[in-house]
């Protein structure tokens, strides 16, 4: 591993996207910190509902196996973190809700989180920027300055991507389409979107480069290829590593680490290197 300051850190030296033609974003924590925290309110509501069926393990206990789960879907449609949590009630003896009523009950708390971030924005009273990611909307100019087509794939709700991802004043980079989760899961996942770019788009996997905070757009991207840098940000601010996560992306295949995209330079120089060498 090599470090080229305190903002990057190269896990594969010698890896670059010098041939990538289309990059794919996570959004929460990836672009968007409008939904920063979500993690502090899935986590408890699980532990609540595995504490209450009085099993004798510690709240500790059940923290690690909810964490487990929870990072393990990161990424993919917030359903299949809600049949995670059934599985463990039904693996207790428990009577499991449906996973769309553990749904709804996240998705009420985090909404009492961020509802005031969202009417700000709506309202002018906060400048987009305070809830993106620093440096993200730089990173995305530089991205189609150099022609490559931008996905943005989430495993929120498509509804609520959508109008958050414009709250941001974002949509406009992403001319490849904001996509989210969906009733009908067999419609749309990061994995399906990845094999329609190599079987409809006509990418190769080596064209594909990946930007995300979560196992699952890291690991898709990776299983083809293509290139990943992982966003290990310790939020809300999003000034330094989170060692939590990046222990966890660098586990599940990116090639680079960063908490921000401020160093967007240095970044460039390691993800398009023929540029430095072209301007020798």
């Amino acid at each position: 591993m090599q470090k080229w300051n305190d903002m990057i850190e190269v896990i594969r030296p010698g890896v670059s996207a010098a041939k990538a033609r289309v990059a794919i974003f996570d959004f929460d924590g990836t672009v968007s910190l409008i939904r920063s925290g979500w993690m502090e309110v899935m986590v408890p509501m699980c532990v609540e509902q595995l504490a209450a069926l009085k099993t004798g393990e510690t709240e500790e206990e059940l923290t690690a196996v909810v964490e487990d789960y929870v990072w393990r879907l990161t990424g993919k449609e917030t359903i299949y973190q809600m049949m995670a949590l059934a599985d463990e009630v039904t693996r207790r003896g428990g009577k499991a809700l449906e996973p769309l009523a553990y749904k709804k009950m996240y998705l009420d708390r985090l909404w009492a989180r961020i509802k005031g971030r969202v009417g700000d924005l709506r309202a002018g009273r906060v400048a987009p920027d305070a809830y993106r990611v620093p440096g993200s909307q730089a990173l995305l100019e530089e991205l189609k300055e150099r022609g490559l087509k931008l996905y943005l794939a989430s495993g929120t709700d498509e509804a609520d991507v959508i109008r958050e991802t414009e709250l941001l004043g974002l949509t406009k980079y992403f001319d490849g389409g904001v996509y989210g989760a969906r009733d009908d899961l067999k419609s749309f996942s990061k994995a399906i979107l990845v094999q329609r770019m190599l079987s409809d788009a006509g990418y190769q996997g080596e064209e594909l480069l990946a930007f995300g905070d979560g196992y699952v757009e890291i690991e898709e991207v990776k299983k083809v290829g293509g290139v990943a840098v992982g966003v290990a940000s310790n939020e809300p601010e999003c000034q330094t590593i989170d060692d939590w996560k990046r222990k966890r992306l660098m586990g599940v295949g990116a090639d680079f680490i960063v908490p921000n995209y401020l160093a967007l330079p240095q970044l460039r120089d390691i993800l398009f290197p023929t540029d430095v060498l072209a301007a020798k």
